[in-house]
């Protein structure tokens, strides 16, 4: 068993940043891929960003290539989504999420194990 808690979530203007945490406690956190989704209200979860067990491998959506960065510290079970240059459509609830599936996952069923998500609001 895998427990996330997520953090850092807030209210934001257009054009600024967040930096969101993710907090690992359980099963040896250097063991899991750790991804970070996204749910806007009426809308299904989507994937943001991947991030190998050694770090080595990040993904990113799209949507978000060049203004989002995942990282993580191993030794601190700690995975992060660094936010720059925030859109209104960034707005969702983030979570993050853990999986030990070999290559990028991008789907919510390759993931195990959710964190209860954080609320990120980007006014216009």
């Amino acid at each position: 068993q895998v427990q996330l808690v997520e953090s850092g979530g807030g209210l934001v203007q257009a054009g600024g940043s967040l930096r969101l945490s993710c907090a690992a406690s359980g099963r040896p956190f250097g063991n899991y891929n750790m991804g970070w989704f996204r749910q806007a209200p009426g809308k299904e979860r989507d994937f943001v960003a991947h991030i190998s067990w050694n770090g080595y491998t990040q993904y990113y959506a799209d949507s978000v290539k060049g203004r989002f960065t995942i990282s993580r510290d191993n030794a601190k079970n700690m995975v992060y989504l660094q936010m720059n240059s925030l859109k209104p459509e960034d707005t969702a609830v983030y979570y993050c999420a853990s999986n030990r599936m070999s290559g990028v996952q991008i789907r919510v069923a390759s993931y195990a194990y959710w964190g209860q998500g954080t609320q990120v609001t980007v006014s216009s």
